[in-house]
């Protein structure tokens, strides 16, 4: 008598990491509408650019630390003297451009929201609606799409940098404005019923 089959993931690279694991099972594709939450994810993704998402995600507990949480309104105000606290923290990435970069979008996403939140700046551009895909393998899920592209324009439009079209697609991919598990992943069904039943701020 054969034993139960293992639950059955997306293939990523790395994905036997329990930690890696669990951000899968319990994260990604999950759809967020919190302000605070889509900025910190963007942040990250920019940071990953060039590297592996494992390498961001061993690191997130000290990047939140270094960066206040990822309080806009304080890293907004952010110094030379933080500047180089940060470029010697061995806990986050040390890329100066990209820790610029971080100070520039805390100051575009107060400017943005002074008009209206984040996360329904982002939403707009899908109606609110998480487009749920159906791929069955990993050689159809896109780098970027025409969606990626326009969100990306509108947010350097807005101030923002590394926002690129594959930045801002990853970001979609995990925030759950789209859902690129697989269909047979064990996270695709939950993943759509969230989808579904969200509700845009």
């Amino acid at each position: 008598m054969t034993s139960a089959a293992e639950p059955t993931r997306c293939p990523w690279a790395g994905i036997t990491d329990t930690l890696y694991a669990r951000y899968h099972d319990e994260e990604w594709g999950v759809p967020k509408s919190d302000d605070r939450a889509m900025f910190e994810k963007l942040i990250l993704e920019g940071f990953q650019s060039g590297l592996s998402w494992l390498t961001i995600l061993k690191k997130r507990e000290n990047f939140r630390k270094a960066f206040h949480g990822f309080d806009a309104k304080r890293i907004a105000r952010y110094d030379a003297k933080d500047m180089a606290r940060l470029l010697a923290d061995p806990g986050i990435v040390r890329n100066r451009l990209k820790v610029e970069a971080t100070i520039d979008n805390a100051r575009a996403l107060l400017n943005l929201q002074e008009r209206t939140g984040f996360a329904t700046f982002l939403w707009a551009f899908l109606d609110g609606r998480p487009q749920i895909n159906e791929h069955r393998s990993f050689k159809t899920v896109p780098s970027e799409t025409a969606m990626s592209k326009a969100i990306s324009k509108a947010l350097k439009a807005e101030g923002f940098r590394f926002v690129g079209p594959t930045t801002v697609y990853a970001f979609m991919q995990a925030t759950g404005m789209v859902n690129d598990h697989l269909v047979s992943c064990l996270r695709y069904a939950p993943c759509a019923q969230l989808q579904r039943t969200f509700k845009a701020p």
